[in-house]
């Protein structure tokens, strides 16, 4: 008995030994950078530079290599335990995320609860979740935040890994009740196999229309004749619960045949009720069945990985999302708003170097 006692003070003692750690890690890369030797040069964002540093002096790395953003999720930062995420709470919280109050004071952040819901399941159901830089491929440019408040507009952007994912990125950009965005990308990573991208878009203007889009995204056309038998029995019951979602997409922007599904939530509506009493549940289940599907679709040992042909695998992979990339940055319809609030360059670097990362530009 007392043999028990001794190891439950123990397993106390060493836990709040470890959280100690974290906490003061954390804290001196916010309030003491010069003690701790950190730089804070990256255009004000002195926690990445943090990690960046910690990283180098541990020998570990979780950093991009070069343009391509093929994210280590090998390494980590200092953590304790898979339920506490400090870093991932330290990298939402420096520009005040989760926001409460738009930048036009008393309008509604409507699409904010998607946000924080997606932040909880991430952290609750992904293994070794990781934050990245939200940088351009030269690292010098700092896509993290950016505001004109002369015109009251914003945007936060977040990017993570995980073992089930090479790339997740988050962004939300507030300007009052004129627009509303929340946009999410989700890229599996490749030794999970040739599975099909997670996307969502939800839009808001003046909360009088709205447009959803929500869709497991097939990297390919051959993919997407596979995806109708593998994915609609999952995907279809969903989808039939919800007939304000069953919309047809124009071809104005996208060609609906190239990197969307059959599966695909898509709306345009003018009623706010259906946020909240129908895409609210619908995009959970569609990112629940994501996450469900990359566990059932064990990834390749890298040794295994290593040894198959590259153009029917790994590189394969890269390659279409790449190609994904590409195609969704030169059709987003959003790079003229964003050009329109904070500039044509910002604009362009942002969309091709940041928000469609492994796309090339037109000149390229």
């Amino acid at each position: 008995m007392m043999r028990n006692v001794f190891l439950v003070v123990a397993a106390v003692i060493y836990a709040t030994t470890q959280f100690s750690s974290v906490v003061a890690w954390t804290t001196s890369c916010q309030t003491t950078l010069p003690r701790r030797g950190c730089t804070g040069n990256n255009n004000n964002n002195p926690l990445v530079d943090c990690w960046k540093e910690h990283a180098m002096s541990s020998g570990t790395s979780h950093m991009g290599r070069g343009s391509t953003c093929l994210w280590s999720t090998t390494s980590s930062m200092p953590l304790l335990g898979q339920d506490l995420h400090p870093h991932v709470d330290a990298a939402e919280a420096q520009h005040g995320m989760p926001w409460r109050t738009s930048i036009k004071n008393d309008d509604t952040l409507l699409y904010m609860p998607f946000w924080e819901w997606q932040m909880d399941f991430m952290k609750e159901n992904l293994t070794n979740l990781k934050v990245h830089p939200c940088s351009d491929h030269a690292g010098t440019a700092d896509f993290s935040y950016h505001s004109n408040h002369v015109k009251q507009a914003q945007i936060v952007n977040l990017c993570f890994s995980s073992d089930e994912y090479r790339k997740i990125r988050m962004t939300y950009y507030d300007a009052g009740d004129a627009c509303q965005v929340f946009n999410s990308l989700w890229y599996p990573d490749p030794a999970h196999g040739d599975l099909p991208v997670l996307g969502i878009d939800l839009l808001s203007f003046h909360r009088k229309r709205f447009l959803t889009v929500v869709d497991f995204q097939p990297l390919h056309d051959e993919q997407e004749s596979n995806h109708a038998t593998t994915y609609t029995n999952v995907l279809n019951p969903i989808k039939d619960e919800y007939d304000t979602l069953k919309g047809r997409m124009s071809s104005k922007f996208y060609d609906e045949t190239q990197f969307f599904s059959q599966e695909m939530l898509f709306a345009r509506f003018e009623n706010e009720e259906i946020v909240h009493n129908d895409l609210v549940p619908a995009f959970r289940q569609y990112v629940t069945a994501h996450v469900n599907m990359l566990r059932d679709n064990s990834p390749i040992a890298k040794e295994v990985l290593s040894s198959i042909n590259d153009e029917t695998q790994g590189n394969f992979v890269l390659d279409r999302q790449a190609a994904y990339d590409t195609y969704s940055a030169e059709r987003d319809p959003a790079t003229g708003m964003f050009a329109s609030m904070f500039g044509k360059e910002w604009a362009d670097d942002f969309v091709y170097e940041f928000l469609f990362s492994m796309s090339k530009k037109p000149n390229q």
